[in-house]
């Protein structure tokens, strides 16, 4: 199966970036107040660093969702992620946008400073970041190792 499919310049990219982009959650293990003040104000103003972020995301998902589709039936363990990872974040994003209230509740209970779970919620992402992050250092190996 994977011996027919080859990595892609952009697959260690993706998994680096969701990395470094969820372990930042550590400044909300550090300063609680100061990193949900900035991801509200991010959230509720969306300027050119908004926007800027959310297509990057954006693009880096639609591009990991197109490179599993064309390697259908050969596709490595990994670029399942971008189709449930992917999938998850592209529909996080437009509930964003367009401000979808339940969605909305969410996200400002996920960053109330108060909220007694505020440590496992950053934990989970920060794991995860940690977990891409790991996939995107292989990834980066294995890609210059072929060259």
């Amino acid at each position: 199966m994977e011996q027919n499919s080859k990595i892609i310049w952009i697959e260690p990219v993706f998994f680096l970036f969701f990395g470094a982009f969820h372990i930042h959650r550590i400044w909300g293990l550090i300063d609680r107040k100061r990193y949900s003040d900035f991801w509200l104000s991010a959230m509720n103003h969306r300027d050119w660093f908004y926007f800027s972020l959310m297509g990057v995301l954006s693009l880096l998902c639609i591009t990991g969702i197109a490179i599993f589709a064309k390697n259908k039936g050969r596709n490595y363990w990994w670029r399942w992620i971008y189709i449930f990872g992917g999938g998850y974040l592209i529909f996080d994003l437009l509930a964003i946008l367009i401000k979808l209230e339940p969605w909305e509740k969410l996200l400002y209970w996920m960053f109330d400073v108060t909220n007694p779970y505020w440590n496992m919620i950053l934990g989970v992402f920060i794991g995860l970041g940690l977990f891409s992050l790991m996939i995107g250092i292989l990834l980066s190996k294995k890609l210059l190792a072929r060259k």
